[in-house]
């Protein structure tokens, strides 16, 4: 790309993907992130982000607060990316009840672009989604919302979101990128632009559609390498073989991969997968493997919570009315995310049972888990009360914590991720 075309890139939703990609952009560009939720908005303006991916300093030193020069503009205002060139779509794309895709967030973000859209402009996007779903479900609305013609007046491009929430380390800039376009040129100028911040290197797909399925393999593959030692901790377990050993055997061969068992959420690994499911079985392929991954990680809560109360019953500990404490509720380790968490799976198993479930979660924003799962999070854990603790987040703040405070009496302890020494636990996954 050359350096003189100007640019005025505007990033249509400012979470966990948006949020990252827009602060790069704006060290370099004249850049408005946009976002219908005007709470977010005015905290990002302030110089606070929640979800904690980019830190004040960050946000700090590229916030601007008028539309012209580079740096950021926060903004809920239509109007404010009206003059906008790049439009870059960086919406959530979620499953229903049901496990089906669920385009409405980006079917909106679409139509609030073709409000706007202007003869040349590019619009990218980055949200996970099946293949086909760019050209079939986006492009049509951009089309009817903006009286123009694709590739004849606007162009498109997707470079799909590799955001690893609470990492530190691979931050977008230091992630790969995949780029795609509706034209070889258009795709050629997709990888340029994405080229100037990404100091890890681009990936040119020769089509949007190869984009597509690029990333929604990505966390399917995951996924069913995770749904396997899943099922071999089942399988282990039965034996009275410990999971972590047999891995950490295994793992001295060099090819051998470093999967461990555990609950699977978020809003990547356990959502894209019916992504593509959903798209197969619409082209007349029922996809197996894909879909009994599913199954089985989806049904790893009420497989922990059944173990649970197997030990406690072991221990002759009452079932009803016992006091379990369950400690951490985000989807992942040292991040506030609580989307899509299958802790919550734990929670429902366990009442179930008419046990009392307490959850503690330092990271997770109280509101949020109320409002999103209605639980209310315990500010700390009772002393001396809980005939079983559960640890299913490995939090940094749960490493140290002296769990015998805790515990009532012969309290089950029970570790979902196997961080706790194996002295201190009845069993782990």
């Amino acid at each position: 790309m050359k350096q003189s075309k100007s640019y005025k890139i505007s990033v249509i939703g400012l979470g966990y993907v948006g949020l990252p990609l827009a602060v790069e952009f704006a060290k370099k560009f004249n850049v408005v992130g946009f976002d219908i939720n005007q709470e977010r908005v005015k905290s990002l303006q302030s110089g606070t982000d929640r979800t904690l991916e980019v830190t004040s300093e960050n946000l700090l030193s590229v916030l601007k607060e008028k539309s012209e020069g580079n740096g950021l503009l926060c903004t809920w205002q239509l109007e404010d990316i009206a003059d906008s060139n790049i439009y870059i779509i960086t919406v959530p794309t979620p499953v229903d009840e049901n496990h089906r895709p669920d385009l409405t967030p980006l079917v909106k973000a679409s139509e609030t672009v073709g409000k706007v859209l202007s003869q040349g402009d590019i619009v990218i996007y980055e949200s996970t989604v099946y293949p086909g779903a760019t050209e079939e479900d986006c492009i049509p609305v951009l089309e009817r919302a903006s009286g123009l013609v694709f590739n004849k007046d606007f162009y498109v491009g997707y470079s799909p979101e590799r955001i690893n929430p609470g990492d530190k380390e691979h931050t977008v800039t230091k992630i790969k990128k995949v780029t795609s376009g509706s034209t070889p040129e258009i795709g050629k100028e997709v990888d340029d632009l994405y080229s100037t911040i990404i100091v890890a290197g681009t990936h040119l797909a020769p089509s949007i559609k190869v984009a597509e399925a690029a990333k929604v393999i990505e966390n399917s593959q995951r996924d069913i390498n995770i749904a396997f030692v899943n099922e071999l901790a089942k399988i282990f377990g039965r034996m009275n073989i410990d999971t972590h050993s047999v891995l950490e055997a295994a793992g001295t061969k060099w090819n051998f991969l470093p999967f461990k068992p555990g609950l699977v959420g978020g809003h990547c690994i356990g959502v894209d997968p019916y992504y593509l499911a959903q798209k197969a079985q619409g082209v007349g392929y029922h996809p197996e493997i894909i879909l009994a991954g599913r199954r089985l990680n989806d049904g790893m809560g009420k497989f922990i919570s059944e173990e649970v109360v197997k030990l406690m019953i072991g221990k002759n500990l009452p079932i009803k009315a016992a006091r379990v404490l369950l400690l951490g509720i985000t989807f992942k380790e040292n991040c506030p995310d609580i989307r899509n968490t299958r802790v919550i799976d734990i929670v429902d198993e366990l009442k179930d049972f008419e046990l009392n479930v307490d959850v503690y979660d330092p990271w997770a924003d109280p509101g949020e888990v109320e409002h999103e799962y209605g639980l209310t999070l315990k500010d700390a854990p009772d002393t001396n009360a809980y005939e079983a603790i559960i640890l299913a987040v490995a939090h940094n703040e749960f490493l140290g914590l002296d769990l015998n405070q805790f515990k009532s009496g012969d309290t089950v302890v029970y570790d979902v991720k196997g961080i706790l020494p194996k002295d201190q636990i009845d069993k782990r996954l």
